[in-house]
């Protein structure tokens, strides 16, 4: 109930309020940050919710929060777990949750003991979401890097391991695409701290070719890949078109900890670009069937951003470029955007309070040195990075003479969601790839 400051405002509170609305909905939390996804006990006797602490801040660690119900005193639950609980659920014993939470790479499901805080894991592996209890079995969505999502179950106690998929919806689908083996690395990042990446290996893998590489950045850039069957950014589908994916959580993505998701705030083209930079050549000297002269590096939103920001800093390594819904200008992006909160937190304060902030990492004032061929696209209903980034950024390619397309959605937002246009992006994107990656290996541009 933020009013007119709402552009700049996470927060959000609980309110509780009468069913026969026989009175005005009663304030629950005074946090200045974000309080949300209140849970009641089996019994009704407490209440739970999760909580951030710093306000202004969209990917601050979610704490697990507690009181007696109505007028307890609230407490913080995981306040020394060093993960950020997204959904959960009570125990029917009414003593501890199971939640889901980001955790280097994965989303693994936890129990949590309301008395002491006690952290216990009990699914690991993939992506495992949305948990809910039916008797004496936890049952949960789970989905991974090779598998779209169908319901799992396992029995609620006992020790960590997986589980068992009660659903089989998508089998016969997904057995007749073609998809890839993938596994996890790391390397020593920005400041020598430790950097996860994933790779997806061709559909047709023969470990004595080598092939072209898609090199994903996520957007956020507090978000993460992570094993994970993505609607959207699939790296299964570049797998299935012949080439090696890859894709770096650096610094800035969640799952790590809180302090390795802060490191990018107000250093956007600095830790992330060597992250990626040196997870590349990681990634040469690993895997020799990756062919390092026939790469493309591909991003959205923030990853739109660090595509634009690669292309002036690191002008000679891609042989293409893939940009959707990118910044071009950090000081135009700050007037335009519908959430100032966000560009306010990454870049310290208001630009006309702060513009040095800004132009630290301001991909406009690298312009002349692009040089590499690349492929825009932009949708009209996009208020987060309004169209006009896009524009931008494909008139700087056009006016320097610089190989490039753009493609345009008038009916899309921020994400591109419906099946056609969907379809009409990866050809797009697909097409892209092949007419500048499939060729034998060349100079580099």
């Amino acid at each position: 109930d933020a009013g007119r400051s709402e552009p700049w405002s996470t927060n959000f509170d609980l309110y509780a309020a009468p069913l026969d609305g026989s009175s005005p909905p009663k304030k629950l939390t005074e946090n200045p940050a974000w309080d949300t996804h209140p849970v009641f006990s089996p019994d009704g006797q407490k209440l739970a919710w999760v909580a951030m602490e710093r306000a202004g801040f969209e990917a601050d660690r979610f704490r697990l929060m507690v009181r007696d119900w109505p007028e307890g005193e609230s407490r913080a639950v995981t306040q020394s777990w060093d993960r950020s609980v997204a959904d959960f659920v009570f125990a029917p014993d009414g003593q501890s949750v199971i939640v889901s939470a980001q955790d280097t790479g994965r989303t693994a499901l936890f129990r949590v003991e309301l008395e002491g805080g006690k952290v216990e894991p009990l699914v690991e592996a993939g992506h495992n979401t949305s948990p809910q209890i039916a008797g004496d079995a936890l049952v949960y969505s789970h989905d991974d890097l090779a598998h779209p999502a169908e319901i799992w179950t396992r029995p609620l106690a006992g020790a960590a391991g997986p589980g068992a998929a009660l659903t089989h919806l998508n089998d016969t689908k997904i057995e007749r695409a073609a998809r890839g083996d993938y596994e996890q690395f790391s390397f020593r990042g920005a400041g020598g701290d430790r950097v996860y990446g994933w790779l997806i290996k061709p559909a047709d893998f023969d470990p004595q070719k080598r092939y072209p590489l898609a090199f994903l950045i996520h957007g956020g850039p507090q978000g993460s890949f992570s094993d994970r069957f993505h609607y959207r950014w699939n790296p299964q589908t570049y797998a299935g078109a012949g080439y090696v994916a890859v894709m770096i959580d650096f610094h800035g993505s969640t799952g790590y900890g809180q302090a390795f998701t802060d490191a990018i705030r107000g250093d956007w083209g600095g830790k992330p670009l060597e992250d990626l930079q040196k997870g590349l050549a990681h990634v040469e000297q690993r895997y020799p069937f990756v062919d390092g002269e026939r790469v493309c590096a591909l991003g959205a939103s923030y990853g739109g951003y660090m595509i634009n920001w690669i292309a002036g800093k690191w002008p000679d390594r891609f042989r293409c470029l893939v940009n959707h819904d990118g910044i071009f200008d950090n000081r135009m992006m700050y007037y335009a955007t519908e959430e100032l909160w966000f560009p306010e937190w990454e870049h310290g304060g208001p630009y006309h309070d702060n513009p040095a902030g800004y132009e630290k990492h301001n991909p406009v004032d690298h312009v002349r040195a692009w040089q590499t061929p690349m492929l825009v696209i932009h949708g009209s209903l996009d208020h987060r990075v309004p169209l006009e980034q896009g524009l931008a950024t494909f008139t700087a390619l056009q006016r320097r003479n610089i190989e490039s397309r753009f493609l345009h959605f008038p009916d899309e937002n921020h994400w591109v969601l419906s099946p056609h246009n969907s379809l009409r992006w990866h050809e797009e994107v697909n097409a892209w790839l092949d007419a500048h990656l499939q060729g034998p290996a060349a100079a580099r541009p």
